[in-house]
């Protein structure tokens, strides 16, 4: 028989245990390069850039246009690797604390 009283009080343990590695996210780190790391862009787990570190060879007017581009794909790339750790990280947090029911994971909650 299902036990609904004991899946409510997992319910409440993955939910806690949700909101303590949501508040460790902003301690995650990623970087992201482009133009053969001439251009490097750090991100944290808020989704938040902390860091564009530019070579300074790409400092001119005539390269504007390609500097955009390239922190653009920095910072792309950037966010890729962070969703990856923090998807990562919630599912370690939630892990044994819900059955294993399929269709439904968590890690994926946010992403």
């Amino acid at each position: 028989m299902f036990d609904i009283m004991g899946m409510m009080g997992k319910v409440k343990e993955a939910q806690a245990k949700i909101k303590e590695a949501q508040a460790k996210l902003v301690h995650l780190t990623a970087e992201g390069e482009s133009g053969a790391g001439l251009v490097k862009v750090t991100v944290n787990g808020d989704r938040k850039v902390l860091k564009v570190e530019l070579d300074e060879s790409l400092l001119t007017p005539a390269d504007k246009e390609m500097l955009s581009d390239l922190v653009v794909a920095a910072t792309n790339i950037a966010m890729e690797a962070i969703d990856v750790k923090i998807k990562s990280a919630m599912k370690s947090a939630t892990e044994g604390v819900m059955p294993n029911i399929p269709g439904m994971d968590l890690g994926n909650m946010f992403g």
